[in-house]
Order: structure tokens, then sequence, then C-alpha cells
């Protein structure tokens, strides 16, 4: 662990090279600029992700800083946009002659932040290098900053290592000062008057991931007339779904995307657009705050280190609100077929 605190800072000072540049960009292009596509990413068992104009300015900085750090030792870096998905710096050192392998999202978020609806977020996880046999469970080291909105001044930045908590910071703009802030994920044990979300950003499927969301709140909190049970928030980024559960903002996040490939099939759709692993890089970060992550069976949420998988997670703030929620929204999955019982057991 103490070899893994060593990348700590570097990390850190490259999230805020890549922080600037971004909102540099953002400050001088037009939105229709920064959403042109550069290129759409094949995916594994599903659609792969589109790069938009505005990752790729994020996507060569960090290659840039990571280049730097590796002058020092050869790292091995998992993203999206890399020939063959793996880079391994220096040029010319060896995958298996790299002591950590990192999983980096550049910009999550992307979409909102183009258009500057809301702020994205850079994301990184640092395990031991096992090669393909590395795991999203192997991650010692997480990173996590907000790319701001270019009318926001305040943005915050998170990290953990493993066993020894959460610390985080935020930044003003205006003045240059970072102060130390902190994050306490919601303890209510009830989802009323609550934020609760069922995932359901892009078309397709949204009826079936609408009527879990229906099912899990009626049977959770009493209906009344003219009243609303619970609120939801369809923050199209998960490190900010991960963020807004560490900060209290949030209650219950489920997404459950790619329990509902079968669903969108059966309309005659193509398969959709899900969580990757590198989209829940940085999950350590509310683990280490208290946040519970599960996947929609009841296990801890894992998938292997790389990009194509689809991952569902179910993040809740405490161990109470699960214990509330996870039986309820497993009866929801069981009775349309998309969680059977041995998912269960």
């Amino acid at each position: 662990m103490a070899d893994a605190a060593r990348l700590l800072e570097p990390i850190l000072a490259l999230h805020d090279g890549v922080q600037s540049a971004v909102v540099d960009a953002c400050t001088r292009q037009a939105a229709e600029q920064l959403a042109a596509v550069a290129s759409e990413v094949a995916g594994g068992g599903s659609a792969g992700d589109t790069i938009y104009a505005i990752d790729r300015v994020a996507e060569e900085i960090f290659v840039q800083g990571l280049a730097e750090l590796a002058r020092a030792e050869p790292l091995c870096l998992v993203a999206e946009g890399l020939p063959g998905d793996v880079l391994v710096l220096p040029r010319g050192a060896r995958e298996q002659d790299c002591r950590w392998r990192l999983l980096v999202d550049p910009i999550d978020g992307t979409r909102g932040l183009m258009y500057q609806k809301r702020s994205a977020w850079i994301l990184t996880g640092i395990a031991p290098n096992r090669g393909a046999e590395t795991r999203l469970r192997d991650i010692v080291l997480a990173v996590q900053t907000e790319i701001p909105l270019v009318k926001q001044h305040l943005a915050d930045q998170l990290w953990a290592l493993r066993g020894r908590g959460i610390e985080a910071r935020r930044f003003n703009r205006l003045s240059g000062a970072r102060e130390p802030v902190t994050l306490r994920p919601s303890r209510a044990d009830t989802i009323a008057h609550g934020f609760a979300t069922v995932v359901r950003f892009f078309p397709g499927a949204r009826d079936t991931l609408a009527a879990i969301d229906d099912e899990v709140a009626q049977a959770l909190v009493p209906a009344a007339p003219g009243r609303a049970a619970c609120f939801e928030d369809q923050y199209a980024s998960t490190g900010g779904e991960l963020y807004e559960l560490m900060a209290g903002h949030d209650r219950l996040v489920a997404d459950l995307r790619p329990l509902v490939q079968s669903v969108r099939a059966a309309q005659g759709l193509p398969l959709g657009l899900c969580c990757h692993p590198y989209d829940l890089c940085s999950a350590l970060i509310a683990e280490e705050a208290g946040v519970i992550l599960r996947d929609p069976g009841g296990a801890p949420v894992d998938a292997p280190f790389e990009l194509a998988a689809d991952v569902a997670w179910v993040g809740y703030a405490n161990e109470r609100l699960r214990a509330l929620v996870e039986p309820v929204l497993q009866g929801a999955l069981r009775r349309r077929g998309l969680l059977s019982r041995e998912d269960r057991e």
C-alpha cells in the first residue's frame, strides 16, 4: 500500500492538469465543436461508447502526464481510445514489467459537460498489475476529480487508499485556494422525501426500468394525494452518481441497464450502452466513504479490469437502506425474469 501511496500526488497533479485544460477548452470553444463525434468505440457484449472532441482534450493531457510519470517506473494504462485499449509507458516497455495497472476515464459525464449542463469527473483506479486477471476489487488507490462548468467556481477532488478512508478537498477557481471538505453519505433509513434513482439515461427499455422504479417506490413509500413520495436524478455520469451518494444527496442509485438487454432485443432494438468497468474505477472511494455498492444479486460489485464488460450495480447510502430496498428491488427484477434466484444465492 505504501508503494501505491507514492503515486497519489502525481495522479492528483495530473487530474488538476486535465481539469484545467478541459475547462479552458469549454471556455474557448462552442458546444457544437466540443460535441463533435471524434470516433465510435467498438464494445464487447454491448455497444461501445462514443468519443467526442472534448474527450480528446482530456485523453491527450492524461497520456502526456502519465508518460512523464512512467519515466521513473513503467505503467500499464487501460483506457478508451488507445490502440488495443492498453498502453504501456514508456514506449518500448513491456506489460509484464509494470507493477501498476491504471484504469482511467478521462471524462466521465462528457454529454452533460460538453453542453454545459452539469459537472463531469476524471476517474482513475490503480491496482497491482496482474495482467488480464486484474479486477476492480484489486484497486488500492482511486482518485476522482470534478470538472466544473465554466460558470462554476468550486470543484471537488476525492481520493482513497484501500483501508484508509476517504480524503477530499474543494478547489476555488477564483482564489486558487484548496480547502479540505467533509463528505458524508445519508443516514436516512427511508427513501421517502429523498433522491432514489433507477438509471434510464438513454432510449430503449425505459418502460421496463420505470416500472421497476415505480414498483420499488410504491412498495416502500405509501402514496398520498398530491405528494411526491421520493425523487430521481438522472445524472449521466457514474462518477457523478457515486459523488451524490457520498455527499449525502442521494440515497439510492440502481444502474440495471445490463439486465434489460434481453428486453431491448425483444423489442427489436440493438444492444444498449451500459456502465463499463472504467466508469466504476473510483468506486473504492465511495466504499471507503461508507456507501454500500452491490450487484443486483447482492454481491459486492466487481468486474474485469477492462473496457467492454457491462456492469450492473446498486448503490445504497447506508446498510439500513440496503436491508430495506434490496429485497424489494430483487423481487421486482425476478418477477420480470431479470434476476434468477441463483443470482442471490
